[in-house]
This record gives C-alpha cells, structure tokens and sequence, in this order.
C-alpha cells in the first residue's frame, strides 16, 4: 500500500509519522511546519522534530541527476517553492474551515439576539399602552369605578318614556334654522380666502401617524371627530371600549374616556363646549367632560346597539339611530328623550345625520334605503333607493342642497335635495369598502375613507388625491379647518394626518 504525505498528498520520500494525530508527511515538510508553529498540523498539541517517528519503506527508484549542474540547482528550487505552496494551501484550508464555524456561530449568536429583542419590543409596548391606559398624562384622573357603578345607578332609575316636543323645542329650532339660511345666503357662493386650493390639496402627504391611542390587545379606531372650535384636538373611539381625546399639535393624549362595555363605533366633539358625545353597541349614549375625562350624563334611548349620532346645529339636541329600527332625539341638556320614532320598513338603521339648518335629516337603512325625515313633524318626507347593500355613511354638504351617501355597494351616490334625484355616482373598484364620507366646512371637497382614503373636488367630482399610507380598511375621515389638513383612522390602529410641509 503506497504511503500519501497529509500535506502535500504526494508519495513521500522520507515518510514520518506524528505521534500526536497518527497522520504520515514527508519529512522536509513536516519539519518546516514545526519550524513555523511548533504543534502537529491535524491535532494541534505541540510537536517537536525529534518525536517524529520515521517509517521504514522500500527505496524509490529515482532517475539519475543530468550532469548538468544549473539544471539540478533549478529543480531543488522548484522543489522548495512546491514544498511552500503546499504549506500556505494546507494552512489556508485550515483558516478558512475555522473562520466558517466562527461565522456559523455568529449567525446563531445574531439569530438570538433578534428574537430577544423583538420579545422585550412587544413587551415594552404592551407596558406603554398599560401605563396609558392607566395614566394617560399627569394631571388627568379617571373615572373612579364606583362612581361609574353609581352614576349608571342613577341614570337607570330616571323616566326612559319620551317627553315629547314640545313648541318651545320647536320653535328654538325653527329659530336656528332661520339664523343658518341667513347666514348661509350672506356667504352665497364665494370661497373662503382661506381655503386650501387643489393645487395645494393635490401636494399634501402624510405629517404624522399616531399607533397609540388605543390597545394593540383589540386593535381597530372605529370612529373619528374633529373639535370645530379648536381643530389641533382630534376625538377617536375604538375597539378597545374607550374614546380618546388627543392634540395633535402637543401630539399628547388629552384624556382617554372609560365606560363603555362595548366597542365606540361613534363619536362627536361638541363645537362649542369642552364636551364629547359617544356611542357604542352596548345601547348607550355617554356625554363626557373632557376636563374631568367624566361621563356626565348616560342616554339610554335605545334597545339595541346605537348605529348613528348626530348633533343638532343648536348644541342641545342628538338624534340617534339604531339596529332597534328606531331614531331618537334626545336633550343632551338634562338627558332626557324627547320623542322616538319607529321605521316602518321593519329594519335596521345604520347611520343618521342631520341637514345643516337641522329640520331635516337623513337616515340609512339596511335595506339599502335612505330616508329623509321631517324632525318638526316626524315624519318621513323622501326615500333614496339605487343602492345595493347597507348604507354605511351620508353627510349633508354645507350648501344645504347635496347629500352624499355611501353602502357596501364600492359607490358614492350624490344626491339634490331640491329635485330630490340622484344627479351622479362615484363608481369605485369592485371590492371597494367605503366606511365613512365627509364634505369640508366650506362644501368644496368631498373625502372618502374605506380601502384607501380618496379626496374628490365638489361640483366636478373630479380625484384630487388618493393616499394609502393605511395597512387596514380606514374607518374615519375628518377635514380641519379650511381644509388645512384631513385626518383619517384605520383598523390598522393608527391615526394619520395629512397636510402640506
């Protein structure tokens, strides 16, 4: 059996064993090696020239030397650089198996690490959004749960029958009516200077995106509003029960609202008072102090979930709407029902919304059906059908004469109240969830909140801009004032807003 050098892999001349690791060289290589490094090539212990155990074989035949002297002294120097060769190729294999079982540890090492931090990431956050819904800023105090107890208690014991309207209500609200037309006819049909321009509109982009008003636990902001008196504050209800008050200008959260025992799906910032109105399918409608983040009166005007809330243009008066398949107008004063109407299609009502004057205001159905009410008279005085699925949203344009109105249908349908037709539809993509609409305080802009948030210029209807920045169906869009920015909520639990740098 022919002996084969572990260095060089070549037939050996003067073939030696290691003691240390078993293995055969060739002498002159071996020797070089432990010269350089002093330990056995294989094993790694420290070897010495003298521990090399030589191995008796039979003599290789060689071919004789030419007689050539420069031609020998060639070869041994080809030889000595053969022999170097072999050493630096052994000695690199060696470093670069090494230097991969480093990396393969690193990789692990790294692969380890990442998960560490993203477990003590989730775990922060869910102690952040902990703290906050504990202590949402200093100097704000909760609702202390006995008082909630007591003061449920005591809104159950009061009279649920209705008190009826009487002229005093309606002549209040014919007198508000008539302030509103007035004023509305001394606008006419000019533009506040004011006014964001489409050009302007067409640039806005995304200034911020707000992830933490609400629990990650039950991820989703449902509902949106916008303080009309003061628009840095911004009003979201969600699917973790509460409503959240928050400024975007500080970007702090103002007071987080507890007391609902079921999701916020509606909310309304009152435009003159420090007050919030919400509902939510628990039946209930709360009227909050935002000061004192405190419920300060407890509605309950309805049997069912509440679908829709509306406040009157007076500040007093909130019509709401329900799966009971009844509307209710109630003071929001003493907390007292004023009058509750039924629907006589026998279905559920999904949203409501009254007309600017606030004599009129709309209803949708289930069925598909819009319904224009009467609110002196109760009485239903015009139906919209051309939809195909559940009115989720309507909004009355502040001109007094477009309404708007949406349904799981992927459409925007506009609506003349003076010729009581349907004058055009916005036909989106097949699929397209459209969750809620809204014109702007001065009627020029339409925006559209569903799939993707899509802003649309009044009288051409024509796609100003489109913004996608959600991950999830967005369920609110609100304008601020002079549509200097729009604010949208998601399912993806963010809140966004929209502007120019």
């Amino acid at each position: 059996m022919a002996l084969c050098c572990a260095i060089s892999n070549e037939v050996p001349e003067h073939p030696v064993v290691s003691p240390s690791s078993g293995a055969i060289f060739e002498r002159r290589i071996i020797e070089k090696y432990i010269q350089e490094n002093g330990v056995d090539p294989f094993s790694g212990k420290d070897l010495t020239v003298e521990e090399l155990i030589e191995v008796k074989t039979p003599p290789i035949v060689k071919p004789k030397p030419p007689s050539a002297t420069s031609i020998p002294a060639t070869l041994k120097l080809l030889q000595d650089e053969w022999d170097a060769v072999m050493l630096y190729s052994f000695t690199q294999r060696q470093q670069l198996q090494t230097a991969r079982q480093e990396l393969s540890h690193a990789l692990y090492q790294h692969d380890a690490a990442c998960r560490v931090i993203a477990r003590l990431n989730k775990e922060v956050t869910a102690a952040r959004e902990a703290l906050a819904t504990l202590k949402p800023q200093a100097g704000i105090t909760s609702v202390p749960q006995p008082a909630v107890a007591a003061e449920a208690a005591g809104v159950a014991n009061q009279p649920t029958e209705q008190a009826g309207m009487s002229a005093e209500v309606i002549q209040k609200l014919q007198d508000k009516a008539t302030v509103l037309t007035q004023e509305r006819k001394k606008r006419g049909r000019t533009v506040p200077e004011e006014l964001v321009t489409q050009e302007q509109l067409r640039s806005f982009r995304t200034l911020a995106s707000h992830p933490s008003l609400h629990s990650a636990s039950v991820p989703g902001i449902l509902s949106l509003d916008i303080n009309p008196s003061d628009t840095s504050k911004i009003l979201t209800g969600g699917n973790d029960k509460n409503a959240t008050v928050f400024n975007k200008d500080t970007e702090q959260v103002v007071c987080i609202l507890k007391g609902h025992t079921k999701k916020v799906t509606k909310v309304i910032y009152h435009p003159d008072e420090d007050i919030v109105l919400t509902a939510s399918p628990d039946a209930t409608i709360r009227i909050w102090n935002v000061p004192t983040s405190q419920t300060t009166l407890l509605l309950r005007s309805h049997d069912s979930a509440v679908t829709g809330l509306s406040l009157h243009p007076t500040g007093d008066y909130v019509l709401s709407t329900s799966e009971d398949q009844h509307w209710a107008f109630s003071d929001i004063r003493v907390g007292r029902l004023l009058t509750k109407v039924i629907d006589q299609s026998n279905v559920a009502l999904t949203t409501a919304q009254f007309h600017p004057d606030g004599l009129i205001f709309g209803t949708g159905t289930a069925d598909s059906k819009v319904k224009i009410w009467d609110l002196k008279e109760q009485s239903n005085v015009a139906n919209f059908t051309g939809h195909s699925g559940a009115i989720t949203s309507i909004s009355f344009s502040e001109n007094g004469y477009y309404l708007a109105t949406a349904a799981d249908d992927a459409c925007v349908k506009l609506w003349d109240l003076r010729k009581l037709r349907n004058f055009k539809t916005l036909q989106l993509d097949e699929g397209y969830q459209i969750k809620d609409l809204c014109f702007d305080q001065s009627g020029s802009y339409l925006a559209i909140a569903g799939t993707d948030i899509r802003v649309y210029l009044c009288k051409q209807w024509q796609e100003l801009k489109v913004f996608n920045d959600h991950t999830a169906t967005a369920t609110g869009i609100r304008f601020g004032k002079h549509a200097h920015y729009i604010a949208s909520t998601s399912m993806d639990r963010t809140l966004k807003l929209y502007g120019m740098e």
